[in-house]
């Protein structure tokens, strides 16, 4: 692996045989921590909207893992 630094980016450079799904996880991971550092979000704020949207996607889902009478 080489890790290279420009004036502009990083310039990773892997084997061939790297395992492709890791590598997903990886670049993932990277997109997830630039896409965050980017928010203004607090703590609390994520919080409610997960909570939100669990709330939403249970009320569509739910019918799927009750058994109705």
């Amino acid at each position: 692996m080489v890790i290279e630094r420009t004036a502009s980016e990083v310039i990773i450079r892997l084997p061939a045989n790297i395992n492709w799904e890791d590598l997903e996880l990886m670049i993932r991971f990277i997109k997830y921590k630039q896409n965050v550092s980017k928010s203004k979000a607090t703590q609390d704020e994520i919080d409610q909207l997960a909570r939100d949207v669990n709330k939403q996607w249970w009320e569509e889902n739910k019918h799927r893992f009750l058994k109705q009478p």
